[in-house]
């Protein structure tokens, strides 16, 4: 059962996403700004530890960290399918090439904002609230699983009149 401060993200997140196309360009574009996220944030070497696979510490490494802390507090679960995704893009982020990673990156934000853009007509939800840059990929893996059910959402001025 997810928090009700978790469904209440959801329920505002979702209120940005009612177009199905703009969902499904979502479900594409998400996983792949993820991967480009992670790769890019990998370029940044902080410190040699050589214990770590590659043996540099690097921002992408502390971004996995730090968000894995807020999913995690979220939702155990969902927070560990999430995270599970981001560290397989390290590995794989480190096998594209560079110009590889930017051409995956333009191609994920242009699918995204096309979904906003064309069907949607709304802006993205991020740009009026930071977190939920998060709560998109813990949102599709919540609907992915059952854990948050689409409910149709009521259009103003399409409100029931009660007799």
């Amino acid at each position: 059962m997810l928090k009700p401060q978790v469904v209440a993200l959801f329920d505002e997140y979702y209120s940005s996403h009612q177009h199905p196309t703009n969902r499904l360009t979502h479900k594409i574009a998400i996983p792949i700004i993820i991967l480009h996220i992670v790769a890019m944030l990998d370029w940044v070497k902080l410190v040699a530890v050589p214990a770590l696979p590659g043996g540099v510490l690097t921002l992408g490494m502390v971004a996995m960290v730090t968000t894995a802390i807020w999913y995690l507090r979220a939702d155990v679960k969902l927070g560990l399918v999430v995270m599970a995704f981001m560290v397989a893009c390290l590995p794989v982020g480190r096998m594209i090439p560079t110009w590889g990673v930017v051409g995956i990156a333009v191609f994920g934000w242009l699918v995204q904002l096309a979904g906003h853009a064309v069907w949607e007509k709304k802006s993205p939800s991020f740009l009026t609230n930071l977190v939920h840059a998060l709560v998109g990929p813990l949102f599709f893996v919540a609907v992915l699983f059952g854990d948050y059910v689409l409910k149709p959402v009521p259009q103003p001025g399409n409100t029931p009149v009660r007799a």
